[in-house]
């Protein structure tokens, strides 16, 4: 499609995903829209977030899984900083093969107006833009459904965050260089995390948080 069969003023677009191929091919099939432009792609989350203040787009479409920084991460520090002063309004799509009822309740939290799966066809991506533009949300109804029926995410964010690496098989020293922290606070917020999820040690209490979706 010709740049002049482009709208005047296109719904301006960045995508944030850590699979370039996939990247890539996102990118391409957006930009065959009309009225959809892509103006920048990130590889990490923190990329992403540095590239919209910067840029302010009008929509980010994020991954939720993706190095430095989650698209949940991404999407929360986004709503920090929103304000009517703010040039980062942007609005949130999570774009993600997570179908899990947790992971939607926290994007919705964190303030996303869109959450879809990877298997949908590419032509409801570009619907779903258009209808976050438009101030309206774009969420799968069944897994919306099922994520208000489902229990309630006990984590704290700063025990998530420490759970999360633990899981990835960090130490606690490794992780309380990494968030500042003493070692003791690290253990205390990681049996904390343990005993709310009745599990039995760090790995096995990651391993159920991420299964929720709560990680």
């Amino acid at each position: 499609m010709s740049p002049a069969a482009k709208s005047a003023t296109p719904i301006r677009v960045l995508l944030a995903e850590d699979q370039t191929m996939l990247r890539g091919a996102l990118a391409a099939l957006l930009d065959l829209e009309p009225d959809i432009t892509v103006i920048a792609q990130a590889a990490n989350g923190r990329e992403a977030l540095k590239l919209a203040r910067e840029l302010s787009p009008d929509i980010i479409v994020t991954d939720i899984e993706m190095p430095e920084k989650t698209g949940l991460e991404l999407a929360a520090d986004l709503k920090l900083s929103d304000s009517p002063a703010s040039r980062n309004q942007a609005r949130i799509i999570i774009l993600t093969t997570f179908a899990r009822p947790g992971y939607l309740r926290r994007a919705l939290d964190a303030g996303a107006r869109g959450y879809l799966l990877k298997d949908r066809p590419a032509s409801e991506l570009a619907e779903a833009i258009r209808r976050v533009h438009a101030g309206l949300r774009a969420v799968d109804p069944a897994l919306a459904a099922e994520a208000w029926s489902a229990d309630e995410d006990p984590l704290s964010d700063r025990e998530r965050q420490i759970l999360q690496r633990a899981g990835d098989g960090r130490s606690s020293a490794e992780i309380a260089t990494e968030l500042r922290l003493s070692e003791g606070t690290v253990r205390n917020y990681l049996s904390e995390a343990i005993a709310k999820l009745g599990a039995a040690n760090r790995i096995d209490a990651a391993r159920i948080a991420r299964t929720r979706g709560w990680l």
